[in-house]
């Protein structure tokens, strides 16, 4: 007897549909084709074992399985609970109605319970666009794909909750996902960093804040010890909350990556990404066997923080200047290309040489590097890189004064309040353009939301001709100053705004 059942699987973000055929016919042999990976082949000891723990058996004859598109490489466990229900039906121990319009995934542990797998979120958002009328999800995969509206879907523990629903039980619509409320995803801990615990360091908030405002990239450098990490992490806690789509397109990429955790809920709070500078190339901007998604893509919609900038790789660091401008990667293989999103903005942190006390005018720390060292040091990030940064903050180092007698700044949630405000101008301006932040402009938003008038004209031509700045720093510096005026509610982009753009932008 000839089945057929669905199930499916992610290139990237994009799901495809894949058909398990399975044929049982008289004779020996039991037959697993269509390009399966090494998981894949190895389901078929997952399915005979959780089989044959719930009362069922492989059947004794000639079986052959093909997954279909046959081109198409298999990657993964999820097609374990499909191949098992193919199995069962092809050999008649079970009669399901149909299972034209149902899409089963979900991998096998060997006393037949579920596992959760990769890639749910997308699965169940395009299941509907593919022509399916309901999904069957293991029990772990609730909580990501909860909010996903149009067709019905299951949450099952075992296989014997899978032939439930398929044969239409009754107590199998308690089993249908409701759709739950988001929750902030506990893998974000940066609630212990609040800018009301940075003693002075005025001017680097203010560039922080102005970062936050319009998704813009910065630098911070200064000595060591200064706070240059510790701002780094507050500024997390002043990004606005994530729109409900800003959610789905980041929680598909920590899906497909499997790092939703195991309460597996979409993200609420803009993801803060910290990779060690030892990272390599391919955990960063992602690939390896399965083309996975990198740091960059799991920042999108928030913040990719590099620590030490300066001590990357230069084949690393050179590899984000693409992404920066295009606000996506692609992966290429053989077969297929993958593209993920990475709409992040870049935090960078170094110190102004190797010793980290270059300009310091403390009679203890003084200065031991040469001008070659530090020359050398500095240009370890390359000039197409520093010319996609909008911000260059200089940090001080403490004063003590402030340090030891000061209270309490101004907390991170005051600030994010007026975040949150300029955010809302810039929505407000985008609707209809496609994009969400003042960082996001292209040319053509620029020529028409940032037009200068006759002064601030002859005070920009002024600056780019006695600083040589390129026409990417002059679009960026429009940028940073459109965001200082959405902070000043002006409609106009005036003079002091591209002064303190231009001034933030020029600071070594």
């Amino acid at each position: 007897m000839l089945c057929k059942c669905f199930s499916a699987t992610c290139i990237g973000l994009e799901v495809v549909p894949v058909t398990v055929e399975v044929s049982v016919t008289q004779g020996v042999g039991f037959h697993l084709v269509g390009l399966p990976d090494n998981a894949v082949k190895e389901s078929i000891a997952r399915v005979a074992a959780a089989l044959g723990s719930l009362g069922f058996r492989i059947p004794g004859k000639k079986t052959v399985i093909n997954m279909a598109p046959a081109d198409l490489k298999k990657e993964g466990s999820a097609f374990d609970a499909a191949i098992a229900v193919g199995l069962l039906a092809a050999s008649e121990q079970i009669s399901v109605p149909s299972l034209e319009k149902t899409l089963i995934i979900g991998e096998l542990s060997l006393d037949g319970c579920l596992r959760k797998v990769q890639g749910a979120l997308p699965i169940a958002i395009n299941a509907s666009r593919l022509g399916f009328e309901r999904c069957i999800f293991p029990a772990d995969c609730a909580g990501e794909v909860s909010e996903i509206g149009g067709i019905p879907l299951y949450a099952t523990g075992n296989l014997n909750e899978v032939l439930d629903v398929l044969c239409g039980e009754e107590y199998s619509e308690d089993l249908m996902i409701k759709a739950g409320k988001r929750v902030i995803h506990p893998g974000n801990d940066q609630d212990m960093y609040d800018f009301e615990d940075v003693m002075g360091q005025e001017a680097a908030k203010r560039g922080l804040e102005i970062a936050a405002s319009g998704a813009h990239n910065v630098l911070l450098s200064g000595p060591p010890g200064a706070g240059k990490s510790f701002m780094a992490r507050c500024l997390s806690g002043i990004l606005p909350p994530m729109s409900r789509d800003e959610s789905l397109q980041t929680s598909m990429i920590w899906s497909v990556a499997g790092t939703l955790g195991a309460e597996g809920n979409l993200l609420t709070r803009r993801p803060f990404r910290s990779p060690h500078h030892t990272a390599s190339l391919v955990s960063l901007v992602g690939g390896g066997r399965d083309a996975s998604p990198g740091e960059i893509s799991l920042a999108h919609n928030g913040v990719l923080y590099l620590d030490e900038i300066n001590l990357f790789p230069s084949s690393v660091l050179d590899v984000l200047r693409q992404p920066l401008e295009e606000r996506s990667i692609s992966i290429t293989r053989a077969r297929y290309k993958v593209r993920y999103p990475a709409s992040f903005m870049l935090v960078g942190s170094m110190n102004p040489c190797p010793c980290g006390y270059f300009g310091f005018e403390d009679e203890v720390h003084r200065c031991t590097c040469s001008p070659g060292i530090i020359q050398h040091y500095r240009t370890r990030i390359s000039g197409p890189l520093m010319d996609r940064v909008d911000l260059n903050i200089r940090v001080k180092a403490v004063d003590s004064t402030k340090l030891v007698r000061g209270g309490k700044g101004e907390s991170s949630a005051s600030i994010a309040a007026r975040v949150a405000a300029v955010r809302e101008i810039q929505m407000e301006r985008f609707r209809s353009e496609g994009i969400f932040t003042n960082s996001q402009m292209s040319a053509v938003h620029i020529r028409k939301y940032c037009l200068l008038g006759p002064e601030a004209a002859d005070l920009c031509d002024r600056i780019m001709k006695k600083y040589g700045l390129t026409a990417r720093g002059y679009l960026r510096i429009l940028k940073v100053a459109r965001t200082l005026a959405d902070m000043s509610r002006s409609e106009e982009i005036k003079s002091e705004h591209l002064l303190e753009a231009v001034q933030f932008r020029l600071i070594q």
